[in-house]
């Protein structure tokens, strides 16, 4: 009985999964307020009443798709964090973001299409992780030395600089293409450094 069980659970993930791709597949051309159910589930293969042994609607898989794009950055943000200095902070932080556009570009385009999109719970998502980002970011910072004096509102400031910088590297790269992409990864490594200098020389 259970082995019948986990194949039925196998099979509802695999799925579940194949809605999320055939979706992320019709929004490389278009937004996800303007795709429909049964696009999606015609893409599949499967019953538009299928849908809803997954998903409540198409907003709740876009948010699958948030978490599916971003959840995982977190151990490897925080790997990022963890360098001993601002140069390889920065550097390895860079190195995630262009590693992501490189082997996730429909996953990019999605977020940078959707943060501001007409798709409330879609926007609400995407903001949700990158202020998640944001306080692991002003976490790292607070244990620092440098941080000795700094305001908890300054701290997350900071942080906001650091993470909205790298979504709109993110959307630099995606746009520049491999071909492109050292010279944007580039830019972002001097931009970073540059507000790393301004950091030591905030409680001036």
């Amino acid at each position: 009985m259970s082995h019948t069980v986990g194949i039925r659970q196998a099979q509802k993930q695999k799925t579940r999964q194949a809605l999320m791709d055939a979706a992320l597949r019709l929004l490389e051309t278009q937004s996800l307020s303007s795709v429909g159910l049964r696009e999606v589930t015609r893409a599949v293969g499967v019953a538009p009443t299928a849908f809803y042994r997954h998903f409540r609607d198409m907003a709740d898989l876009g948010v699958a798709l948030v978490e599916e794009s971003l959840g995982a950055l977190h151990a490897t943000i925080g790997e990022a964090l963890a360098e001993a200095d601002d140069a390889a902070r920065i550097d390895h932080s860079v190195a995630v973001v262009a590693a992501l556009v490189r082997t996730s570009p429909a996953h990019v385009r999605f977020l940078a299409r959707e943060q501001h999109g007409g798709v409330a719970p879609v926007r609400e998502a995407i903001g949700k992780q990158l202020r998640q980002f944001g306080d692991e970011v002003a976490a790292a910072f607070a244990d620092e030395p440098e941080a000795a004096g700094w305001s908890p509102e300054d701290l997350r400031m900071l942080a906001g600089l650091y993470v909205d910088h790298m979504v709109v590297t993110a959307s630099a790269l995606l746009e520049a293409g491999p071909r492109g992409e050292e010279e944007i990864a580039g830019l972002a490594r001097r931009r970073l450094r540059l507000i790393s200098l301004g950091r030591r020389h905030w409680l001036d």
